[in-house]
Protein backbone atom coordinates (compact mmCIF):
# COMPACT_ATOMS: atom_id res chain seq x y z
CA UNK A 1 0.00 0.00 0.00
CA UNK A 2 1.35 3.57 -0.89
CA UNK A 3 2.62 5.51 2.19
CA UNK A 4 -0.39 7.57 2.89
CA UNK A 5 1.93 9.97 5.42
CA UNK A 6 2.13 13.85 4.90
CA UNK A 7 5.65 14.20 3.12
CA UNK A 8 6.47 17.61 4.66
CA UNK A 9 8.21 18.62 7.90
CA UNK A 10 6.53 19.77 10.95
CA UNK A 11 8.46 23.06 10.17
CA UNK A 12 7.30 23.62 6.88
CA UNK A 13 3.84 22.62 7.86
CA UNK A 14 3.91 25.32 10.89
CA UNK A 15 5.10 27.77 8.07
CA UNK A 16 2.34 27.36 6.08
CA UNK A 17 0.00 27.77 9.13
CA UNK A 18 1.73 31.21 9.86
CA UNK A 19 1.15 32.33 6.20
CA UNK A 20 -2.96 31.20 5.89
CA UNK A 21 -3.31 32.58 9.38
CA UNK A 22 -2.26 36.11 8.20
CA UNK A 23 -4.62 35.52 5.13
CA UNK A 24 -7.80 33.80 6.50
CA UNK A 25 -7.30 33.92 9.99
CA UNK A 26 -6.85 31.38 12.71
CA UNK A 27 -9.76 29.48 12.44
CA UNK A 28 -9.29 28.19 8.89
CA UNK A 29 -5.63 28.26 8.98
CA UNK A 30 -5.30 25.01 10.02
CA UNK A 31 -8.07 23.00 7.95
CA UNK A 32 -6.51 24.66 4.91
CA UNK A 33 -2.88 23.94 5.57
CA UNK A 34 -3.76 20.26 5.62
CA UNK A 35 -5.24 20.62 2.41
CA UNK A 36 -2.56 21.91 1.09
CA UNK A 37 0.00 19.39 2.71
CA UNK A 38 -2.11 16.59 1.37
CA UNK A 39 -2.35 18.14 -2.60
CA UNK A 40 1.71 18.24 -1.88
CA UNK A 41 2.01 15.05 -0.83
CA UNK A 42 -0.78 13.91 -3.51
CA UNK A 43 1.55 15.29 -6.34
CA UNK A 44 4.89 14.37 -4.71
CA UNK A 45 3.38 10.53 -4.84
CA UNK A 46 2.28 11.17 -8.88
CA UNK A 47 4.92 13.45 -10.42
CA UNK A 48 8.61 12.61 -10.33
CA UNK A 49 9.76 16.34 -11.29
CA UNK A 50 13.18 16.26 -13.46
CA UNK A 51 16.21 16.87 -11.49
CA UNK A 52 17.67 20.57 -12.94
CA UNK A 53 21.24 20.42 -13.53
CA UNK A 54 22.17 23.52 -11.93
CA UNK A 55 25.11 24.81 -9.82
CA UNK A 56 24.74 25.70 -5.87
CA UNK A 57 23.42 29.54 -6.85
CA UNK A 58 20.29 30.37 -8.63
CA UNK A 59 21.97 32.19 -11.20
CA UNK A 60 25.63 33.25 -12.85
CA UNK A 61 26.68 35.93 -15.33
CA UNK A 62 25.58 33.40 -17.76
CA UNK A 63 21.54 33.27 -16.76
CA UNK A 64 19.70 35.53 -19.06
CA UNK A 65 16.06 34.88 -20.72
CA UNK A 66 14.47 35.09 -24.33
CA UNK A 67 10.48 36.30 -24.10
CA UNK A 68 8.48 34.80 -27.13
CA UNK A 69 5.23 33.42 -27.97
CA UNK A 70 4.53 29.87 -28.57
CA UNK A 71 3.35 31.05 -31.67
CA UNK A 72 6.03 34.19 -32.68
CA UNK A 73 7.85 31.65 -35.15
CA UNK A 74 5.60 29.81 -37.59
CA UNK A 75 5.79 27.25 -40.73
CA UNK A 76 2.88 25.84 -42.41
CA UNK A 77 2.01 22.64 -41.44
CA UNK A 78 3.87 22.45 -38.39
CA UNK A 79 3.24 23.27 -34.96
CA UNK A 80 4.56 26.19 -33.58
CA UNK A 81 6.07 24.99 -31.02
CA UNK A 82 7.96 22.45 -32.72
CA UNK A 83 8.99 25.32 -35.09
CA UNK A 84 10.09 27.48 -31.91
CA UNK A 85 12.49 24.84 -30.98
CA UNK A 86 13.96 24.05 -34.37
CA UNK A 87 15.06 27.94 -33.68
CA UNK A 88 15.91 28.36 -30.74
CA UNK A 89 18.10 24.95 -31.44
CA UNK A 90 19.68 26.57 -34.38
CA UNK A 91 20.17 29.78 -33.35
CA UNK A 92 20.47 30.25 -29.54
CA UNK A 93 21.35 27.45 -27.39
CA UNK A 94 24.88 29.12 -25.90
CA UNK A 95 23.02 32.13 -26.26
CA UNK A 96 20.34 32.54 -23.56
CA UNK A 97 19.73 29.44 -21.19
CA UNK A 98 16.04 30.61 -20.58
CA UNK A 99 12.72 30.40 -22.59
CA UNK A 100 9.89 32.51 -21.53
CA UNK A 101 7.34 31.13 -23.44
CA UNK A 102 3.75 33.51 -22.85
CA UNK A 103 1.08 31.65 -21.86
CA UNK A 104 0.71 28.22 -23.85
CA UNK A 105 -2.68 27.21 -22.78
CA UNK A 106 -6.36 27.59 -24.30
CA UNK A 107 -7.44 30.99 -24.10
CA UNK A 108 -10.08 33.67 -25.25
CA UNK A 109 -9.02 36.87 -25.48
CA UNK A 110 -5.56 38.98 -24.51
CA UNK A 111 -3.06 36.75 -26.82
CA UNK A 112 -3.10 34.39 -23.69
CA UNK A 113 -3.52 35.77 -20.88
CA UNK A 114 -7.45 34.81 -20.60
CA UNK A 115 -6.68 31.21 -19.82
CA UNK A 116 -9.60 28.91 -20.22
CA UNK A 117 -7.84 25.72 -19.00
CA UNK A 118 -4.78 25.72 -16.72
CA UNK A 119 -3.84 22.46 -17.35
CA UNK A 120 -3.56 22.12 -21.02
CA UNK A 121 -1.00 23.32 -23.97
CA UNK A 122 -3.38 25.20 -26.75
CA UNK A 123 -4.11 22.15 -29.17
CA UNK A 124 -3.15 25.50 -31.75
CA UNK A 125 0.75 25.51 -30.95
CA UNK A 126 1.19 21.83 -29.85
CA UNK A 127 1.28 19.57 -26.74
CA UNK A 128 2.78 19.14 -23.47
CA UNK A 129 5.53 16.97 -25.06
CA UNK A 130 6.11 19.98 -27.09
CA UNK A 131 7.55 21.89 -24.26
CA UNK A 132 9.27 19.22 -22.69
CA UNK A 133 11.36 18.75 -26.17
CA UNK A 134 11.90 22.58 -25.29
CA UNK A 135 12.39 22.28 -21.80
CA UNK A 136 15.57 19.53 -22.88
CA UNK A 137 17.51 22.13 -24.15
CA UNK A 138 16.59 25.41 -21.84
CA UNK A 139 15.33 26.30 -18.47
CA UNK A 140 11.51 27.14 -18.84
CA UNK A 141 9.87 30.45 -17.41
CA UNK A 142 6.05 29.48 -17.20
CA UNK A 143 3.08 31.78 -16.08
CA UNK A 144 0.75 31.53 -13.30
CA UNK A 145 -2.03 33.91 -14.59
CA UNK A 146 -3.07 33.86 -11.32
CA UNK A 147 -5.60 36.98 -10.97
CA UNK A 148 -8.01 36.27 -13.41
CA UNK A 149 -9.24 33.27 -15.81
CA UNK A 150 -11.73 33.10 -18.88
CA UNK A 151 -15.22 34.02 -19.04
CA UNK A 152 -15.08 30.74 -21.26
CA UNK A 153 -13.46 28.08 -19.38
CA UNK A 154 -15.71 25.71 -17.14
CA UNK A 155 -14.93 27.28 -13.91
CA UNK A 156 -16.51 30.10 -15.22
CA UNK A 157 -19.87 28.10 -16.67
CA UNK A 158 -19.76 26.00 -13.55
CA UNK A 159 -20.09 29.56 -11.66
CA UNK A 160 -22.88 30.71 -14.16
CA UNK A 161 -24.77 27.16 -13.22
CA UNK A 162 -24.25 27.70 -9.96
CA UNK A 163 -22.05 24.24 -9.43
CA UNK A 164 -20.27 24.18 -6.22
CA UNK A 165 -17.15 24.81 -5.73
CA UNK A 166 -17.17 26.75 -8.59
CA UNK A 167 -19.84 29.57 -7.62
CA UNK A 168 -17.81 30.57 -4.89
CA UNK A 169 -14.74 30.85 -7.01
CA UNK A 170 -15.21 34.78 -8.38
CA UNK A 171 -15.44 37.83 -6.59
CA UNK A 172 -19.24 39.21 -6.84
CA UNK A 173 -19.65 43.01 -5.58
CA UNK A 174 -22.73 45.70 -5.59
CA UNK A 175 -22.33 48.58 -7.71
CA UNK A 176 -23.28 50.46 -5.07
CA UNK A 177 -20.26 49.75 -2.90
CA UNK A 178 -17.22 51.90 -2.31
CA UNK A 179 -15.19 51.05 -5.41
CA UNK A 180 -13.78 54.55 -6.15
CA UNK A 181 -10.48 53.95 -4.85
CA UNK A 182 -9.68 50.97 -6.62
CA UNK A 183 -6.33 50.90 -8.55
CA UNK A 184 -7.68 49.95 -12.35
CA UNK A 185 -4.87 49.39 -15.11
CA UNK A 186 -7.90 49.62 -18.07
CA UNK A 187 -10.29 52.39 -18.29
CA UNK A 188 -12.90 49.57 -18.53
CA UNK A 189 -15.91 49.12 -15.99
CA UNK A 190 -14.43 47.46 -13.15
CA UNK A 191 -17.82 45.05 -12.63
CA UNK A 192 -19.26 42.82 -15.16
CA UNK A 193 -22.92 42.21 -15.24
CA UNK A 194 -23.70 38.45 -15.41
CA UNK A 195 -27.26 36.39 -15.71
CA UNK A 196 -26.32 33.07 -13.68
CA UNK A 197 -29.16 30.86 -12.19
CA UNK A 198 -29.36 32.80 -8.84
CA UNK A 199 -29.85 36.03 -10.40
CA UNK A 200 -28.06 38.94 -12.00
CA UNK A 201 -24.34 38.94 -10.67
CA UNK A 202 -22.07 42.12 -10.83
CA UNK A 203 -18.77 40.24 -11.00
CA UNK A 204 -14.94 41.72 -10.43
CA UNK A 205 -13.10 42.04 -13.99
CA UNK A 206 -10.00 44.28 -13.62
CA UNK A 207 -8.61 44.34 -16.81
CA UNK A 208 -11.22 43.21 -19.26
CA UNK A 209 -14.82 42.04 -19.27
CA UNK A 210 -13.38 38.54 -20.93
CA UNK A 211 -11.16 38.32 -17.75
CA UNK A 212 -12.64 37.44 -14.49
CA UNK A 213 -10.88 38.01 -11.15
CA UNK A 214 -10.52 35.02 -9.28
CA UNK A 215 -11.89 34.89 -5.64
CA UNK A 216 -8.68 34.38 -2.98
CA UNK A 217 -10.59 34.90 -0.03
CA UNK A 218 -12.45 31.75 -0.66
CA UNK A 219 -9.44 29.21 0.42
CA UNK A 220 -10.35 26.74 -2.54
CA UNK A 221 -9.23 29.19 -5.48
CA UNK A 222 -5.85 29.28 -3.29
CA UNK A 223 -5.55 25.93 -3.58
CA UNK A 224 -6.97 25.38 -6.60
CA UNK A 225 -3.98 27.48 -8.08
CA UNK A 226 -1.54 25.86 -5.82
CA UNK A 227 -2.10 22.45 -7.80
CA UNK A 228 -1.57 23.94 -11.21
CA UNK A 229 1.24 25.54 -9.98
CA UNK A 230 2.43 22.09 -8.66
CA UNK A 231 2.00 20.44 -12.18
CA UNK A 232 3.99 23.49 -13.99
CA UNK A 233 6.86 22.71 -11.40
CA UNK A 234 6.30 19.14 -12.43
CA UNK A 235 6.60 19.93 -16.38
CA UNK A 236 10.04 21.36 -15.47
CA UNK A 237 9.27 25.28 -14.91
CA UNK A 238 12.68 27.00 -13.46
CA UNK A 239 11.07 30.46 -13.16
CA UNK A 240 7.74 31.27 -12.25
CA UNK A 241 6.27 34.15 -13.44
CA UNK A 242 2.99 35.47 -11.20
CA UNK A 243 1.25 37.86 -13.50
CA UNK A 244 -0.61 40.95 -12.31
CA UNK A 245 0.02 39.61 -8.81
CA UNK A 246 -0.43 42.95 -7.22
CA UNK A 247 -4.50 42.99 -7.92
CA UNK A 248 -5.13 39.87 -6.17
CA UNK A 249 -6.66 40.49 -3.31
CA UNK A 250 -9.78 43.01 -2.56
CA UNK A 251 -10.93 44.72 -0.40
CA UNK A 252 -14.02 47.01 -0.84
CA UNK A 253 -12.67 50.92 0.54
CA UNK A 254 -9.42 50.44 -0.45
CA UNK A 255 -7.82 50.92 -3.51
CA UNK A 256 -7.30 47.05 -3.80
CA UNK A 257 -3.57 46.83 -5.00
CA UNK A 258 -0.42 45.31 -2.68
CA UNK A 259 -3.04 44.44 0.01
CA UNK A 260 -1.19 42.87 3.19
CA UNK A 261 -2.49 39.11 2.03
CA UNK A 262 -1.57 39.82 -1.50
CA UNK A 263 2.32 39.42 -0.19
CA UNK A 264 1.73 37.23 2.79
CA UNK A 265 0.22 34.63 -0.80
CA UNK A 266 3.70 35.99 -2.63
CA UNK A 267 5.71 34.11 0.66
CA UNK A 268 3.42 31.39 0.58
CA UNK A 269 4.28 30.25 -2.85
CA UNK A 270 7.89 31.03 -2.38
CA UNK A 271 7.92 28.53 0.75
CA UNK A 272 5.92 25.90 -1.29
CA UNK A 273 8.17 26.63 -4.23
CA UNK A 274 11.49 25.86 -1.92
CA UNK A 275 9.84 22.79 -0.32
CA UNK A 276 8.92 20.93 -3.76
CA UNK A 277 11.68 22.39 -6.03
CA UNK A 278 14.24 24.46 -4.54
CA UNK A 279 15.77 25.53 -7.79
CA UNK A 280 12.31 26.76 -8.62
CA UNK A 281 12.95 30.80 -8.64
CA UNK A 282 9.52 33.21 -8.23
CA UNK A 283 9.42 36.32 -10.16
CA UNK A 284 6.48 38.83 -9.50
CA UNK A 285 5.13 41.14 -12.51
CA UNK A 286 3.76 43.96 -11.34
CA UNK A 287 3.95 47.08 -13.32
CA UNK A 288 4.24 50.08 -11.01
CA UNK A 289 6.04 52.97 -9.36
CA UNK A 290 9.13 51.96 -8.31
CA UNK A 291 9.26 51.73 -4.74
CA UNK A 292 5.79 49.47 -5.21
CA UNK A 293 7.74 47.65 -7.40
CA UNK A 294 10.35 46.60 -5.36
CA UNK A 295 8.76 45.84 -2.50
CA UNK A 296 7.86 42.31 -3.89
CA UNK A 297 11.32 41.30 -2.46
CA UNK A 298 9.85 41.34 0.92
CA UNK A 299 12.81 41.36 3.24
CA UNK A 300 14.07 38.55 1.40
CA UNK A 301 11.10 35.90 1.45
CA UNK A 302 9.04 37.04 -0.95
CA UNK A 303 10.32 37.00 -4.84
CA UNK A 304 13.68 36.11 -5.76
CA UNK A 305 13.27 37.95 -9.35
CA UNK A 306 11.34 41.31 -9.73
CA UNK A 307 11.26 43.60 -13.52
CA UNK A 308 13.23 46.53 -13.67
CA UNK A 309 10.39 47.81 -15.25
CA UNK A 310 11.74 51.40 -14.97
CA UNK A 311 14.61 50.62 -16.70
CA UNK A 312 12.54 50.16 -20.46
CA UNK A 313 10.91 54.07 -20.53
CA UNK A 314 14.09 55.65 -19.20
CA UNK A 315 16.45 54.09 -21.76
CA UNK A 316 13.91 55.76 -23.79
CA UNK A 317 13.81 58.88 -22.60
CA UNK A 318 17.59 59.09 -22.02
CA UNK A 319 18.23 58.18 -25.71
CA UNK A 320 15.35 60.43 -27.49
CA UNK A 321 16.34 63.35 -25.62
CA UNK A 322 20.30 62.47 -25.10
CA UNK A 323 20.11 63.51 -21.53
CA UNK A 324 20.94 60.63 -18.60
CA UNK A 325 19.83 62.70 -15.49
CA UNK A 326 16.80 60.81 -14.94
CA UNK A 327 18.15 57.28 -15.55
CA UNK A 328 21.58 58.10 -13.64
CA UNK A 329 19.44 59.55 -10.90
CA UNK A 330 16.87 56.03 -10.63
CA UNK A 331 20.16 53.99 -11.50
CA UNK A 332 22.39 55.59 -8.26
CA UNK A 333 19.12 55.01 -6.10
CA UNK A 334 19.17 51.24 -6.82
CA UNK A 335 22.67 51.50 -6.13
CA UNK A 336 21.80 52.71 -2.71
CA UNK A 337 18.87 50.44 -2.11
CA UNK A 338 20.02 46.78 -3.92
CA UNK A 339 18.46 43.93 -3.71
CA UNK A 340 17.91 41.81 -0.44
CA UNK A 341 20.55 38.90 -0.83
CA UNK A 342 19.32 36.20 -3.04
CA UNK A 343 17.26 38.31 -5.09
CA UNK A 344 17.65 40.24 -8.29
CA UNK A 345 16.34 42.00 -11.11
CA UNK A 346 15.32 40.82 -14.41
CA UNK A 347 16.59 43.53 -16.44
CA UNK A 348 14.28 44.03 -19.95
CA UNK A 349 13.92 46.55 -22.26
CA UNK A 350 10.83 45.19 -24.54
CA UNK A 351 8.06 42.55 -23.78
CA UNK A 352 4.73 41.62 -25.47
CA UNK A 353 2.81 44.27 -23.18
CA UNK A 354 3.95 48.14 -24.04
CA UNK A 355 6.08 50.20 -22.60
CA UNK A 356 4.90 50.99 -18.86
CA UNK A 357 4.18 54.49 -17.79
CA UNK A 358 3.37 54.41 -14.22
CA UNK A 359 6.81 53.09 -13.33
CA UNK A 360 7.98 56.72 -14.40
CA UNK A 361 5.96 58.47 -11.50
CA UNK A 362 8.35 60.65 -9.45
CA UNK A 363 11.15 59.75 -11.60
CA UNK A 364 10.52 61.95 -15.02
CA UNK A 365 8.83 65.13 -14.88
CA UNK A 366 5.26 64.70 -16.42
CA UNK A 367 5.55 67.66 -19.03
CA UNK A 368 8.54 65.14 -20.41
CA UNK A 369 6.94 62.30 -20.45
CA UNK A 370 4.46 63.72 -22.65
CA UNK A 371 7.17 65.11 -24.59
CA UNK A 372 8.32 61.42 -24.69
CA UNK A 373 4.68 60.19 -25.83
CA UNK A 374 4.82 62.58 -28.37
CA UNK A 375 8.27 61.49 -29.78
CA UNK A 376 6.80 58.02 -30.07
CA UNK A 377 3.53 58.52 -31.80
CA UNK A 378 5.59 60.21 -34.42
CA UNK A 379 7.20 57.02 -34.70
CA UNK A 380 3.89 55.01 -34.90
CA UNK A 381 3.20 53.91 -31.77
CA UNK A 382 0.06 54.30 -29.33
CA UNK A 383 -1.15 55.16 -26.20
CA UNK A 384 -3.59 53.38 -23.83
CA UNK A 385 -4.99 55.32 -20.17
CA UNK A 386 -5.75 53.72 -17.09
CA UNK A 387 -8.87 54.50 -15.34
CA UNK A 388 -8.11 56.89 -12.07
CA UNK A 389 -9.69 56.62 -8.12
CA UNK A 390 -11.30 59.91 -9.73
CA UNK A 391 -12.61 58.95 -12.87
CA UNK A 392 -10.14 60.51 -14.72
CA UNK A 393 -7.84 58.90 -17.47
CA UNK A 394 -4.21 58.80 -17.45
CA UNK A 395 -1.58 57.42 -19.51
CA UNK A 396 -0.58 53.50 -18.82
CA UNK A 397 0.91 52.13 -21.24
CA UNK A 398 3.12 53.12 -24.04
CA UNK A 399 2.12 50.18 -27.42
CA UNK A 400 5.26 50.66 -29.98
CA UNK A 401 8.20 47.98 -30.97
CA UNK A 402 11.23 48.99 -29.13
CA UNK A 403 12.95 49.15 -32.35
CA UNK A 404 11.16 51.35 -34.24
CA UNK A 405 11.22 53.65 -31.38
CA UNK A 406 14.35 54.94 -31.72
CA UNK A 407 13.94 55.32 -35.55
CA UNK A 408 13.91 58.93 -37.22
CA UNK A 409 10.54 59.10 -38.49
CA UNK A 410 12.16 62.27 -40.91
CA UNK A 411 15.08 60.13 -42.48
CA UNK A 412 14.30 57.75 -44.74
CA UNK A 413 17.89 55.63 -43.71
CA UNK A 414 18.74 56.65 -40.39
CA UNK A 415 22.46 55.89 -39.71
CA UNK A 416 21.86 56.09 -36.14
CA UNK A 417 19.06 53.85 -35.92
CA UNK A 418 20.57 50.52 -35.54
CA UNK A 419 23.88 52.22 -32.79
CA UNK A 420 20.82 53.86 -31.17
CA UNK A 421 18.63 50.12 -30.84
CA UNK A 422 21.47 48.73 -29.68
CA UNK A 423 23.10 50.86 -26.73
CA UNK A 424 19.37 50.83 -25.41
CA UNK A 425 19.81 46.66 -25.33
CA UNK A 426 23.36 47.08 -24.12
CA UNK A 427 23.12 48.69 -21.31
CA UNK A 428 20.19 46.22 -20.36
CA UNK A 429 22.51 43.34 -20.59
CA UNK A 430 25.29 45.71 -18.59
CA UNK A 431 23.21 46.31 -15.44
CA UNK A 432 23.25 44.63 -12.24
CA UNK A 433 20.59 41.55 -12.47
CA UNK A 434 19.51 38.65 -15.53
CA UNK A 435 18.98 40.00 -18.68
CA UNK A 436 15.86 39.11 -20.63
CA UNK A 437 15.42 40.06 -24.14
CA UNK A 438 12.32 39.66 -26.04
CA UNK A 439 12.44 38.14 -29.42
CA UNK A 440 11.18 41.11 -31.27
CA UNK A 441 13.83 42.66 -29.83
CA UNK A 442 16.53 40.26 -30.80
CA UNK A 443 14.64 40.23 -34.54
CA UNK A 444 14.77 44.21 -35.16
CA UNK A 445 10.86 43.56 -36.02
CA UNK A 446 9.34 46.63 -36.89
CA UNK A 447 5.75 48.13 -36.05
CA UNK A 448 3.52 45.52 -36.92
CA UNK A 449 0.69 48.03 -38.56
CA UNK A 450 -1.26 45.33 -40.23
CA UNK A 451 -1.32 43.11 -36.91
CA UNK A 452 -3.09 46.65 -35.52
CA UNK A 453 -5.80 46.94 -38.07
CA UNK A 454 -6.73 42.99 -38.24
CA UNK A 455 -7.21 42.61 -34.59
CA UNK A 456 -8.16 45.89 -33.64
CA UNK A 457 -5.82 46.01 -30.49
CA UNK A 458 -3.33 48.55 -30.15
CA UNK A 459 -1.00 45.90 -28.26
CA UNK A 460 -0.60 44.03 -31.88
CA UNK A 461 1.78 46.69 -32.85
CA UNK A 462 4.50 44.55 -31.01
CA UNK A 463 3.55 40.97 -31.27
CA UNK A 464 4.06 39.69 -34.80
CA UNK A 465 4.24 36.28 -36.03
CA UNK A 466 7.14 35.67 -37.92
CA UNK A 467 7.60 33.11 -40.97
CA UNK A 468 9.81 31.08 -40.36
CA UNK A 469 11.86 30.58 -43.88
CA UNK A 470 11.35 34.66 -44.08
CA UNK A 471 13.20 35.07 -40.59
CA UNK A 472 15.81 33.02 -41.04
CA UNK A 473 16.97 34.56 -44.82
CA UNK A 474 16.67 37.74 -43.02
CA UNK A 475 19.11 36.33 -40.41
CA UNK A 476 21.50 35.11 -42.62
CA UNK A 477 21.62 38.41 -44.60
CA UNK A 478 24.20 40.61 -42.73
CA UNK A 479 23.13 43.71 -44.38
CA UNK A 480 19.58 43.39 -43.31
CA UNK A 481 18.60 45.28 -40.31
CA UNK A 482 17.42 41.67 -38.88
CA UNK A 483 20.43 40.39 -39.57
CA UNK A 484 22.67 42.81 -38.08
CA UNK A 485 20.95 43.06 -34.99
CA UNK A 486 20.49 39.62 -34.58
CA UNK A 487 24.32 38.52 -34.97
CA UNK A 488 25.47 41.43 -32.47
CA UNK A 489 23.07 40.87 -29.70
CA UNK A 490 23.78 36.87 -30.15
CA UNK A 491 27.63 37.84 -30.12
CA UNK A 492 27.58 40.18 -26.81
CA UNK A 493 25.27 37.52 -25.19
CA UNK A 494 28.04 34.93 -25.55
CA UNK A 495 30.43 37.19 -24.49
CA UNK A 496 29.11 38.37 -21.46
CA UNK A 497 28.44 34.92 -20.44
CA UNK A 498 32.16 34.88 -19.91
CA UNK A 499 32.76 37.17 -17.64
CA UNK A 500 32.22 37.32 -13.70
CA UNK A 501 31.99 40.70 -13.72
CA UNK A 502 28.25 40.52 -14.52
CA UNK A 503 27.31 38.18 -12.17
CA UNK A 504 24.21 39.38 -10.70
CA UNK A 505 25.28 39.00 -7.32
CA UNK A 506 28.36 41.54 -8.22
CA UNK A 507 28.45 45.02 -7.00
CA UNK A 508 27.28 47.97 -9.20
CA UNK A 509 28.78 51.41 -8.86
CA UNK A 510 27.10 54.00 -11.29
CA UNK A 511 29.71 56.80 -12.14
CA UNK A 512 29.20 60.15 -12.18
CA UNK A 513 29.54 61.29 -15.65
CA UNK A 514 28.16 64.01 -17.91
CA UNK A 515 24.34 63.98 -18.82
CA UNK A 516 24.83 62.79 -22.30
CA UNK A 517 26.78 59.83 -21.29
CA UNK A 518 25.27 56.74 -18.88
CA UNK A 519 28.33 54.33 -16.92
CA UNK A 520 28.47 51.61 -15.09
CA UNK A 521 31.30 49.97 -12.71
CA UNK A 522 30.60 46.38 -12.82
CA UNK A 523 32.97 43.55 -10.39
CA UNK A 524 32.69 40.11 -9.78
CA UNK A 525 31.59 38.56 -6.77
CA UNK A 526 34.89 37.29 -5.49
CA UNK A 527 36.78 41.04 -7.28
CA UNK A 528 38.42 38.96 -9.54
CA UNK A 529 37.31 41.16 -12.59
CA UNK A 530 36.32 44.85 -13.19
CA UNK A 531 34.03 46.10 -16.19
CA UNK A 532 33.63 49.97 -16.87
CA UNK A 533 30.80 49.84 -18.84
CA UNK A 534 30.25 53.42 -21.28
CA UNK A 535 27.47 54.66 -23.23
CA UNK A 536 27.31 57.92 -25.45
CA UNK A 537 23.55 58.36 -25.32
CA UNK A 538 24.24 60.98 -28.53
CA UNK A 539 24.59 61.45 -31.96
CA UNK A 540 27.94 63.27 -31.77
CA UNK A 541 31.34 62.10 -30.07
CA UNK A 542 32.06 61.97 -26.24
CA UNK A 543 34.60 62.34 -24.30
CA UNK A 544 35.63 60.79 -20.75
CA UNK A 545 38.45 61.57 -18.42
CA UNK A 546 40.15 57.92 -17.77
CA UNK A 547 41.25 59.21 -14.14
CA UNK A 548 37.72 59.99 -13.78
CA UNK A 549 36.56 56.29 -14.13
CA UNK A 550 38.07 54.71 -11.20
CA UNK A 551 36.98 54.55 -7.97
CA UNK A 552 41.01 53.93 -6.95
CA UNK A 553 43.98 55.97 -8.17
CA UNK A 554 45.10 53.22 -9.89
CA UNK A 555 46.32 53.66 -13.51
CA UNK A 556 45.35 50.90 -16.30
CA UNK A 557 45.75 49.91 -19.82
CA UNK A 558 42.08 49.69 -21.24
CA UNK A 559 41.13 47.20 -23.44
CA UNK A 560 36.97 47.20 -25.13
CA UNK A 561 35.61 43.98 -24.94
CA UNK A 562 33.13 44.72 -27.45
CA UNK A 563 35.06 45.84 -29.52
CA UNK A 564 37.96 43.19 -29.00
CA UNK A 565 40.61 45.45 -29.40
CA UNK A 566 42.61 48.45 -27.16
CA UNK A 567 40.29 51.23 -26.33
CA UNK A 568 40.22 54.39 -27.93
CA UNK A 569 42.42 57.14 -25.73
CA UNK A 570 43.03 60.01 -27.16
CA UNK A 571 45.34 62.45 -24.12
CA UNK A 572 43.84 60.67 -21.44
CA UNK A 573 40.23 60.47 -22.66
CA UNK A 574 38.45 57.43 -23.56
CA UNK A 575 36.69 58.83 -26.84
CA UNK A 576 32.99 57.31 -27.81
CA UNK A 577 31.77 57.60 -31.09
CA UNK A 578 28.11 58.85 -31.70
CA UNK A 579 25.77 56.07 -29.92
CA UNK A 580 28.44 54.02 -28.66
CA UNK A 581 28.94 51.26 -26.23
CA UNK A 582 32.36 50.17 -24.93
CA UNK A 583 33.06 47.47 -22.11
CA UNK A 584 36.38 48.38 -20.47
CA UNK A 585 38.26 46.01 -18.70
CA UNK A 586 41.84 46.15 -17.23
CA UNK A 587 44.42 45.27 -19.87
CA UNK A 588 47.67 45.96 -18.12
CA UNK A 589 49.28 48.11 -15.01
CA UNK A 590 51.01 50.97 -15.83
Amino acid sequence: MADLKPSVSDDFRARLVEHLERIYGESRAVGVADSLVERISRWRRRYKPRKLPVSEACWDQAKSVLITYGDSIQQSGEPPLQTLHRFLDAHLRGVVDTIHILPFFPYSSDDGFSVIDYREVNPHLGDWPDIAAINDGFDLMVDLVINHCSSQSLWFFDYVADVAPYNDYFIEADPSDALSLVTRPRSSTLLKEVRTHRGLKHLWATFSHDQIDLNFANPSVLLEMLDVMLKYVAAGTRILRLDAIAYLWKDVGTNCIHRPQTHEVVKLIRDVLSEVEPHCLLLTETNVPDAENRSYFGEGDEAQMVYQFPLPPLLLHALHTGRTQYLTAWAKDVEANPPPPGCTFLNFTASHDGVGLRPLEGLVPPDEVKMLLHGMHRRGGFLSSRRNTDGSESPYELNISYFDAFREPRLANDPHHIPCFLISQIVALSMQGVPALYIHSLTATHNDELGVELLGRTRAINRRRWDAHELEHLIRDRGSETGQVFAELTRILRLRAQHPAFHPDGPQRVLDLDHQLFGLERRAPDDSERILCLFNFTPVEQRVAVQGLLSESTSVVWSDLLSGGPAEIDAGQVVLAPYAACWLVDSAPL
